[in-house]
């Protein structure tokens, strides 16, 4: 990209097809991208959105009508991808309880204690906050949204969500973050 084109005249060349106009606009954009991505996406699929997101603008940056729109599409389509990916993270088939119940039993009482220390420190922080002011300190529900400020029903799905997430963990279920 030449030093002395803007944005607008960057957004421009792109919407013509210019390949090197494009790979400038998506090298511009792409902080912007991230730092949206971080507000709306889970920590673990930041990256994924992103390069999705940047995927569909350069497909699809010639369909765009007004170079002033472009930031609001952007944001627009990063948005998107973080509840594609939230969604897809809620897709699964639940595990029989027999089954589970087996294979948590089967590991030893330090391996299990290693294993749920390791699925505690995959948790984003906001899950990991929650369980350990109810399962650790032993709060209520009213306790924890008093001391957070938030309401119940948003610390009782946080709560049921962290659990969901240690326990495919310890299941080897979804958890694809290797324990550090």
């Amino acid at each position: 990209m030449a030093a002395g084109i803007d944005r607008t005249d960057l957004i421009h060349a792109a919407q013509t097809g210019d390949p090197v106009a494009i790979a400038g606009l998506l090298a511009v954009c792409q902080a912007d991208a991230r730092r949206y991505a971080h507000r709306h996406c889970q920590a673990s699929d930041v990256d994924d959105a992103v390069q999705e997101s940047l995927l569909v603008i350069a497909r699809k940056v010639r369909g765009l009508k007004a170079a002033a729109a472009f930031s609001s599409w952007l944001f627009t389509v990063i948005k998107r991808e973080c509840l594609r990916l939230q969604r897809a993270m809620f897709r699964h088939d639940p595990l029989d309880e027999d089954v589970a119940e087996r294979q948590l039993a089967s590991r030893t009482d330090d391996a299990l204690r290693l294993d749920l220390t390791h699925a505690l420190e995959s948790l984003p922080a906001h899950y990991l906050e929650v369980v350990l002011l109810r399962d650790f300190e032993e709060l209520t529900i009213a306790e924890i949204a008093g001391r957070l400020g938030e309401p119940s029903g948003a610390i009782k799905s946080r709560l049921h969500r962290a659990r969901t997430l240690v326990r495919e963990y310890l299941l080897g279920g979804d958890a694809t973050i290797a324990p550090p």
